[in-house]
């Protein structure tokens, strides 16, 4: 399978997915809002493809209020039929209500973690089977797609980039989650095969 890298060197005339790769795929991200929103996006890919999601990104940035944790979590029937009518979003009410039940879980991780980023660093690292379960156990609409995605789309697991990326280096010396402790050799310098295999439509 083509990596989403492999697929913008042969497809350069797609910006949209460029930009993305280019400044968002894979760099770490610490702000509980803009890992809800990420979340968010993955949970309403599941089905769908994510070049839409990246088309329809911003007006989930509006829709949702720029994703503030309290803001979400108190969003209620008034909320919901508003989104439902939103026709720049996914309309559909399982996700939403699930991205506004997360919301309301992240608050909960607060007494302990401080923080939905704060609950993440607590259990890193964790294979992606673990981090599976523990997902399905604190979250709802979640699993294995949706934890790896977006796992390594915030840095938490590797493979975003191809080795031979420009990007991947940029990443590397962000020393996002998944490089901690790891020595040059071991973050693949001088390998430039592909890290990661993905379908740059299901990304």
């Amino acid at each position: 399978m083509t990596s989403y890298c492999e697929y913008l060197r042969q497809h350069p005339e797609d910006t949209l997915n460029k930009l993305y790769h280019d400044q968002e795929y894979g760099f770490p991200l610490s702000d509980d809002a803009a890992l809800l929103e990420r979340f968010a996006l993955e949970i309403n890919q599941a089905g769908l493809s994510w070049t839409l999601m990246l088309k329809r990104k911003d007006n989930f940035h509006k829709a949702f209020e720029g994703f503030e944790i309290d803001r979400v979590a108190a969003y209620g029937e008034e909320d919901m039929a508003r989104l439902l009518a939103d026709a720049g979003i996914i309309r559909n009410r399982l996700k939403i209500k699930a991205v506004i039940e997360n919301a309301k879980r992240i608050q909960g991780l607060r007494g302990e973690y401080g923080s939905f980023q704060g609950w993440l660093e607590a259990h890193h690292p964790l294979t992606l089977s673990e981090w599976t379960k523990l997902f399905k156990q604190t979250f709802v609409f979640t699993g294995g797609e949706i934890v790896n995605e977006l796992l390594i789309s915030t840095g938490y697991l590797p493979g975003a980039h191809d080795h031979n990326c420009p990007v991947y280096w940029q990443i590397a010396r962000l020393q996002p989650a998944w490089t901690r402790g790891m020595r040059n050799v071991e973050l693949g310098e001088h390998d430039d095969t592909a890290s990661h295999a993905v379908d740059p439509t299901d990304v």
